[in-house]
């Protein structure tokens, strides 16, 4: 088991953001907001699933024939939401992929959870978290899977692998009312204020914290009692982490981006960022060659390398941040 010490700083290089160069394979992208239930929710998903839409469409490097979209009612590029319809999307995107390519989806509207397995509301039959992982492993490439709705928790146990990033909205079975995770993940993949490391550009990870955060002060303006708590798997166990307690999870999340991600020009033109950037990635470098050596190393050895890179990072973290912001 790690030292205290060494937790503390597993939390601090997730601030820091672990964050490899994005992937060079093609972006291909499934949204879906599945049966609504009535107008109002139809309404509020409508709009969260258009401002993913968008937000996906702005993004620099990703093409807008590499977005599937499916909802309740189908219309101009917009097929429908069933077991049907998600099934066509997997089988369309399945020659289209390749082992570089990236995969994110997402899932907008209700979710149950009967007591063996959860599953997506769709229109007409559901799709369970098996059902999805069956679909998900027959196409190459990694994958970002994000499921927003109340009783999410188990795609979680379900869906991890390696090479893949499950979010969901819940952490626990418990959790089964209507989630406002989705609101603020959509706004935090656009939103340049979750650009934590000020790079230009937002990862996975970057958006799972700044969701997680606005979530919790969203319940506590509200001054209601929070029913959700999002959590994150990119390690493979099936166990989803909070955003303030990353531990072995995050790092792929990190390395993650919508659409190519650009340096903002006014970082480009700093002379003092590219010292700092060639630091940071040389010290990413060094942290993943670290973890693929970890089953090779004394326990007391690797905790104290891993202490010393994640020191190291945080405070490169922070002068890239002071940096971009003179």
């Amino acid at each position: 088991m790690r030292n205290t010490t060494v937790a503390v700083f597993a939390v601090v290089v997730a601030g820091a953001l672990l964050c490899a160069a994005p992937a060079r394979g093609d972006q291909f992208a499934l949204v879906v907001s599945g049966a609504a239930g009535g107008a109002e929710y139809a309404e509020t998903y409508t709009a969260w699933r258009q401002a993913l839409v968008d937000t996906l469409r702005d993004r620099p490097g990703f093409r807008d024939d590499h977005l599937i979209v499916l909802a309740e009612t189908p219309g101009p590029g917009i097929g429908r939401a069933s077991r049907e319809g998600v099934q066509a999307a997997v089988e369309a995107l399945r020659p289209r992929m390749a082992a570089d390519s990236l995969l994110l989806v997402v899932l907008i509207g209700h979710g149950t959870d009967d007591g063996v397995d959860a599953r997506f509301n769709l229109v007409g039959p559901d799709l369970s978290a098996a059902d999805w992982r069956g679909l998900l492993d027959t196409l190459p490439g990694r994958s970002v899977f994000v499921n927003t709705t109340a009783s999410s928790l188990p795609f979680v146990r379900r869906l991890a692998r390696d090479g893949r990033v499950v979010i969901a909205a819940t952490a626990s079975p418990a959790q089964r009312y209507d989630t406002v995770f989705p609101r603020f993940f959509v706004a935090a993949v656009g939103d340049t204020a979750a650009d934590a490391d000020k790079d230009g550009r937002v990862s996975v990870w970057e958006a799972f914290v700044s969701a997680s955060a606005r979530v919790r002060r969203w319940y506590q303006q509200e001054g209601r009692l929070a029913t959700e708590r999002a959590v994150l798997d990119d390690s493979g166990d099936g166990i989803g982490a909070d955003a303030d307690r990353p531990g072995d999870d995050g790092q792929l999340a990190a390395s993650l981006y919508f659409g190519a991600g650009v340096v903002r020009p006014a970082a480009a033109d700093n002379p003092a960022l590219g010292p700092l950037v060639a630091r940071r990635d040389a010290l990413e470098a060094e942290a993943a060659a670290l973890r693929e050596r970890k089953d090779t190393l004394p326990e007391a050895e690797y905790a104290r390398e891993l202490e010393r890179l994640l020191v190291e990072l945080a405070r490169v973290s922070r002068e890239l941040r002071r940096a971009a912001s003179d």
